[in-house]
């Protein structure tokens, strides 16, 4: 049986890219779709910015041709703002809208925004009728367990949001109060997902950081499907190494270093092509450790790397590592 959001044919165990601000652009879309992501999202995008014409908030609704199915995420505490947010955002031409009940940091959270919208369900659906009465799209939702440890109320969000319309719900396995701290806990989102009441795509996220563990979550809590996140940052290829492994119970090989840098360089190619040279430069810095990580001795050259301006001078530095390292490791 496929995933269905809407008319969205996602297969039958789609791997979702999460919405992640400051990482989830455009760029960063590019690789996780070419390695195997189904379905990706936008970082998510202030409501207020996006009616206030903010420049940052527009940029944000950027989506590619190559990248769908996508949805775009917005966040905000005023109904009639997200409900004018949705219809601005829906112009942009994605396949889905997607609401954030789950951004713990606080300056979503302590703004009424976010997973803040736990301790006001009853807000929480009045908002979430008002998108999908805004728009012709499917509209999905992600969020969290509860506010905190004794206010895990997920269970009820995910039918009264049900009830109002939404297509499909992610959950990330914590509470606001553990923000990324400690380890996601699936046994509430197994719960919703064997709820009889609940007829709607339910997706498990926190912690899937390898195809083990996506294999036997797989198993264990009966999900639909996954989103991902923090472990595709710098390595893409998670998606298709759990594909490969649900295929077939064996490893795919690692990625070599030729090929680290080969997506390394795609990767800063088109943060380039998207937000110009200096700007492409410069927020690519963030990436590097992580698409070199365990290497012996790379602080030498990621220095180098976030210490330069000149892209020629960048691209020099990825083919010494390849040399480099691609002989240390045979």
């Amino acid at each position: 049986m496929s995933v269905q959001i809407g008319n969205i044919d996602l297969g039958k165990f789609p791997l979702l890219l999460a919405p992640m601000e400051d990482v989830s652009d455009p760029p960063f879309r590019y690789v996780c779709k070419q390695n195997g992501a189904d379905m990706m999202y936008t970082e998510f995008i202030s409501s207020e910015g996006l009616i206030r014409d903010a420049a940052k908030s527009r940029k944000k609704l950027d989506i590619f041709e190559y990248e769908r199915p996508i949805g775009i995420q917005i966040f905000g505490s005023d109904i009639e703002s997200m409900r004018e947010a949705t219809r601005i955002a829906t112009l942009a031409g994605p396949d889905l809208m997607d609401i954030n009940y789950g951004c713990p940091v606080k300056q979503v959270a302590c703004r009424g925004a976010g997973a803040s919208l736990l301790q006001d369900i009853d807000k929480m659906v009045a908002m979430t009728r008002a998108v999908v009465e805004a728009t012709h799209l499917p509209v999905t939702v992600k969020t969290r367990l509860g506010w905190d440890d004794n206010t895990k109320n997920v269970y009820e969000v995910a039918e009264r949001l049900q009830e109002v319309g939404i297509k499909a719900l992610t959950i990330h396995g914590r509470t606001r109060a553990q923000m990324y701290k400690g380890e996601a806990d699936w046994r509430l989102i197994r719960e919703i997902k064997k709820n009889p009441n609940i007829e709607i795509p339910i997706f498990g996220n926190g912690d899937i950081d390898s195809p083990e563990k996506a294999a036997n979550w797989r198993l264990e809590y009966g999900v639909d499907g996954m989103m991902i996140g923090r472990a595709a940052i710098g390595y893409p290829w998670i998606f298709r190494e759990i594909k490969h492994f649900f295929e077939t119970g064996q490893h795919r090989e690692k990625p070599t270093i030729a090929e680290r840098v080969d997506v390394c360089k795609t990767h800063l190619e088109k943060s380039i092509e998207w937000k110009g040279l200096r700007t492409g430069i410069f927020e690519m810095r963030r990436h590097y450790s992580n698409y070199f990580k365990g290497l012996d001795h790379f602080k030498e050259y990621r220095m180098q790397l976030v210490g330069t301006e000149d892209v020629q001078e960048i691209y020099d530095l990825l083919q010494t590592i390849t040399e480099k390292y691609s002989v240390e490791m045979a």
